[in-house]
């Protein structure tokens, strides 16, 4: 089959894989180690990289939307998840955990100001950690805008997502009891966090289908089944989270203080058929930042992987390279 033109444009614009420089286990405190690793250009611009879930864990491919001869790109694995120990914890996890971590990261490297990268629940942990150290961020590239609200969470717990896809939607109900199926959160919840591990490990594998099934925009809504250990800790975090609201003081909070970081240039790259995160939270954060560009990329979903996304956010990297 040929590739369409935005594949095209996005095998141009990517740079191919790079080695770290540097890896290493940093405590950050309360029993956790954090895996954090450094590549590309030692004296480059810093850019870091917040990946999603939360639990979802950094990849090699990751590194890919940087130019390795300016950029000196730092990835690290969120509490809990990756290589990150105590794998699968909950216990100290919160999102000012996070927030605390990355600010560590930043003073033991010696960076003054860097790049903050994020996609998904990364781009909700960006938009918090600058708003909490906006000195600390030059620029600031999202991708698949969550903004940690109770909207959010019913559109994608609560059904509404589930109308475009009933036979996926059904696959993850059907192992809910009848009589708790007024919060699919809370009774995954009781299960995730269960004394037994194979109970964890079904349930686990069942959350984590129904996100993965809908995130590309070329999905056959197959709920692919990952390994048990990867589904465990991405679950049981995601879930850890989204019943705590995000550890927000109050629903949001994140929109409500868009003028801590109105300096900051920034670029909102998301998709316009994002089953996921819907175009609705980019578009609200974008009509408040007034040096924000947003970039609604036409035929894409969710992924970080999705060719125009892919394109999109190579494209302003490549901007930030240059200013």
């Amino acid at each position: 089959m040929d590739k369409t033109h935005d594949q095209k444009r996005a095998v141009q614009y990517l740079y191919p894989p790079i080695d770290p420089f540097d890896r290493r286990m940093l405590p950050v405190g309360q029993g956790h180690d954090v895996y954090v690793e450094q590549c590309g250009n030692p004296n480059g611009i810093p850019v870091v990289v917040l990946h999603g879930g939360p639990g979802g864990g950094c990849s090699p491919s990751m590194r890919r939307y940087f130019n390795p001869a300016i950029f000196r790109i730092i990835l690290f694995d969120q509490r809990g998840c990756g290589r990150s120990t105590p794998h699968a914890s909950c216990t100290d996890n919160t999102t000012w955990h996070l927030v605390a971590d990355i600010e560590l990261i930043r003073e033991t490297l010696g960076i003054a100001q860097w790049v903050v990268f994020g996609g998904s629940w990364g781009a909700t942990l960006s938009l918090i950690y600058a708003q909490s150290h906006p000195a600390a961020v030059r620029n600031i590239v999202l991708r698949g805008v969550f903004l940690m609200t109770q909207v959010e969470l019913d559109w994608f717990y609560g059904g509404g997502a589930g109308k475009f896809w009933p036979e996926v939607w059904d696959k993850f109900t059907a192992i809910v009891p009848q009589d708790e199926r007024d919060d699919y959160i809370k009774a995954y919840h009781r299960r995730l966090f269960s004394d037994d591990m194979n109970q964890q490990t079904r349930y686990a594998r069942a959350w984590s289908g129904w996100e993965n099934a809908l995130a590309s925009i070329s999905s056959t809504g197959q709920m692919m089944e990952g390994p048990g250990e990867y589904a465990r800790a991405f679950a049981r975090l995601e879930n850890h989270y989204f019943i705590n609201n995000g550890f927000l003081e109050y629903d949001g909070q994140i929109l409500a203080q868009m003028d801590r970081i109105a300096h900051i240039p920034g670029v909102i790259v998301q998709g316009r058929y994002d089953m996921i995160c819907p175009p609705g939270s980019a578009h609200s954060i974008a009509k408040v930042w007034p040096k924000a560009e947003l970039k609604m990329v036409r035929n894409a979903g969710h992924a970080l992987s999705e060719p125009g996304i892919s394109a999109e956010l190579v494209r302003a990297m490549d901007r930030i390279a240059v200013t």
